[in-house]
């Protein structure tokens, strides 16, 4: 049988010259400036997924995108669930969100202060034009939320004559479709780009039913550009939770199971934006108000009484950009970004919480929080970009105010929906009285590129990133606490590297060391606070490299370090020094793609996570794992195209993510077996 499937697999996503002319173009980034510029000489760093790479992939998931950048490392839950990280640890907790931005075609796909850990199911990934990752808070154009970087969706303009239709079916009941339609009108274009997924899932009673659309319109005269988008994703999943018990994704029947068969995730999110350019000789002028509005229902499956959740956000932004070049050798860049959102969050259970005689606070049935609130933020930017024979100087600051106006729908304090205090240990849940909180970050930005040659530079970058506290980190408050006194967390770094063209050879090598303050946790009381510091010390490397004429290899690698950094006793264990839990110091990426004939494709990808602990105490640990994945595809005709892909080639029995508590041992979220999907794209 896996004979017949290589055999398969030689039908692969793109045409391989798509690749090769990798290393002959510049590499386009939208992400560092607004505007397209070349990424080579920028001080600082960011990876770009290709449409090319795109189509190779083939992508279910944000995961299988984003583990071909060095520093990221995106653990898949269940469904289209999953927890970030880049250039950090495995983030998790309420507000841990906040340490990545996520946006896509530039716009945030969250306010600041509302962020979901799983919020990039809300980005066109599967018809994306490209995927671009900005390492490190090397930019004065974010703020508030791109601490570790930014994510950014760019969706492909779909205005001129060109059409598409893709089928995928695979193993476990996963079907998508596909269509792309646009039509060009001269002066001006609209199009669509719209996807339907279906996946019944590999574990028991779980599903994914996911609807994304995007609408561009175009319109240019003189030297005025109105490009318009909208996109709207709806998902309806079935989620199968965590398994139990050490190493027991190793048992397939068990990795099989769903024991949380009654959870499930409802979200809804809608986003349009119109970018208005104008452009004269020395002045480009930029302006993009936005729309934006979300809803989720969910089932806290994790949590005791599993209560319901029911969040909401809506609010309008602008994002202004102007850019003057004062000189040939100088440009000023000023603007900004301002928001307006207001939230809406509403927890409760509907029956009471079995096995609360052995909680150490009681879970009453009922609301167990109800408020909203009104955030708006304000946050003017500058940056000078100064070019001195081989030396470019980019000096930036960035200016931010963010106030939340928030109210308590319930009785304040640590009671149930009713004020009356709860039996053995007290309520779980407390709610702060009505309030307001504001929160002021200025972020300086310096970058120097030194151009060694016609294509090699050296970079450094010192900059300083930062987060406010979430919402639910202030209102969502446990046990005793009644106000969290939080501020912002703040990080430091500090990062030098080399990159540029060697013949056929692109590279990428970087260095960092990042410091983070103020660190916001929940402490073994279940308070809200934010005395935490931990360091980021790392290597990436990536590599593009066109062998021979049909043979092209990438490569993409990092070993980091991230470690706590002040005294906390866990477990009767000073964690100071320790590995930050589900963290794996090296993490390695391989790629080689081989044009067989001029119309057939083979691709296979090798990746590498090595073991990491998976508590604080560094007492429990994950082996680690290695997966190879195999894709071809096969040009019949001008216009249509078959493909197939192989995943988890070796049927390898792995976590897609590993984690351990005091309350359940160890638990998983095991990885998907040997599975395999084919395609047919017909292009007109």
């Amino acid at each position: 049988m896996l004979s017949r499937l290589l055999c398969l697999a030689l039908l692969t996503p793109t045409a391989f010259n798509a690749f090769a002319a990798q290393n002959d173009i510049e590499r386009i980034t939208t992400t560092a400036s607004r505007s397209e510029v070349n990424a080579d000489p920028l001080p600082l760093v960011i990876s770009s997924i290709t449409n090319a790479q795109l189509e190779l992939i083939a992508p279910t998931h944000i995961e299988q995108v984003l583990k071909q950048v060095a520093g990221a490392n995106i653990q898949h839950g269940n469904g289209q669930e999953y927890l970030p990280a880049l250039r950090s640890p495995v983030l998790s907790g309420a507000g841990a969100c906040g340490g990545i931005l996520t946006a896509e075609d530039g716009i945030p796909l969250r306010a600041a202060g509302f962020c979901n850990i799983n919020e990039l199911f809300e980005a066109h990934t599967e018809m994306a034009q490209r995927v671009e990752v900005l390492k490190g808070p090397g930019s004065a154009l974010y703020g508030s939320n791109a601490v570790h970087g930014v994510i950014n969706v760019i969706t492909p303009d779909t205005t001129y004559d060109e059409s598409l239709l893709d089928v995928d079916l695979g193993s476990y009941g996963y079907s998508r479709f596909k269509l792309r339609s646009g039509k060009d009108l001269g002066n001006q274009g609209i199009g669509i780009n719209a996807s339907v997924t279906r996946d019944t899932g590999y574990r028991d009673d779980e599903s994914v039913d996911q609807e994304k659309l995007n609408v561009r319109h175009r319109y240019t005269h003189d030297d005025l550009a109105i490009t318009t988008g909208l996109t709207y994703t709806h998902l309806d999943q079935q989620t199968a939770g965590f398994i139990e018990g050490f190493e027991s994704y190793k048992d397939d029947e068990i990795a099989q199971q769903n024991f949380d068969p009654d959870a499930f995730r409802k979200a809804r999110s809608f986003r349009l934006w119109s970018k208005v350019q104008w452009q004269t000789a020395k002045d480009t002028f930029t302006i993009t108000p936005y729309l934006r509005s979300q809803s989720m229902t969910f089932f806290k499956h994790f949590l005791p009484g599993t209560p319901l959740e029911e969040n909401s956000q809506n609010g309008v932004g602008v994002q202004s950009l102007w850019q003057h070049a004062y000189t040939n050798t100088l440009t000023i860049n000023l603007g900004l970004d301002s928001e307006y959102t207001r939230a809406e969050f509403l927890q409760y259970q509907d029956q009471p919480t079995q096995g609360s005689a052995f909680l150490v606070a009681t879970v009453p049935q009922g609301k167990h929080y109800d408020y909203d609130v009104t955030s708006t933020l304000l946050a003017p930017f500058i940056s000078l970009d100064w070019q001195w024979q081989q030396l470019a100087i980019s000096l930036g600051a960035r200016f931010e105010q963010l106030n939340y106006d928030y109210t308590n729908n319930m009785l304040a304090g640590r009671t149930d929906e009713n004020g009356n205090e709860c039996g053995f240990g007290g309520c779980r849940y407390s709610r702060p009285p009505s309030s307001e909180n504001t929160f002021t970050n200025t972020s300086p930005k310096l970058g120097l590129s030194y151009q060694l040659s016609a294509d090699h530079y050296l970079y450094a970058n010192l900059s300083r990133g930062y987060r406010a506290p979430q919402a639910a980190e202030l209102y969502q408050l446990e046990r005793a606490q009644q106000v969290a006194d939080l501020e912002s967390e703040t990080a430091d770094n500090l990062e030098f590297g080399f990159k540029g063209q060697y013949q056929q050879l692109h590279y990428v090598f970087s260095a960092y060391a990042m410091n983070k303050e103020n660190v916001i946790f929940r402490d073994s009381d279940f308070f809200t606070i934010n005395d935490g510091q931990t360091q980021h010390r790392g290597i990436e490397l990536e590599l593009d490299y066109q062998l021979t004429e049909s043979l092209q290899l990438a490569f993409a690698a990092s070993h980091a370090e991230h470690t706590y950094d002040y005294d906390q006793v866990l477990s009767g264990i000073n964690i100071n020094g320790n590995d930050i839990d589900t963290a794996p110091r090296n993490i390695a990426n391989f790629q080689a793609n081989w044009q067989v004939t001029n119309n057939t494709l083979v691709a296979i990808e090798w990746h590498h996570v090595s073991d990491y602990f998976t508590d604080p105490e560094n007492l429990h640990s994950y082996d680690g794992h290695d997966l190879i994945n195999l894709r071809g595809a096969w040009q019949l005709t001008e216009q249509l195209k078959l493909t197939a892909q192989i995943n988890n080639l070796t049927d390898a029995a792995y976590a897609e993510r590993a984690d351990y508590t005091s309350f359940t041992g160890d638990r998983y979220f095991p990885g998907r077996p040997r599975n395999i999907m084919f395609s047919a794209s017909y292009a007109w």
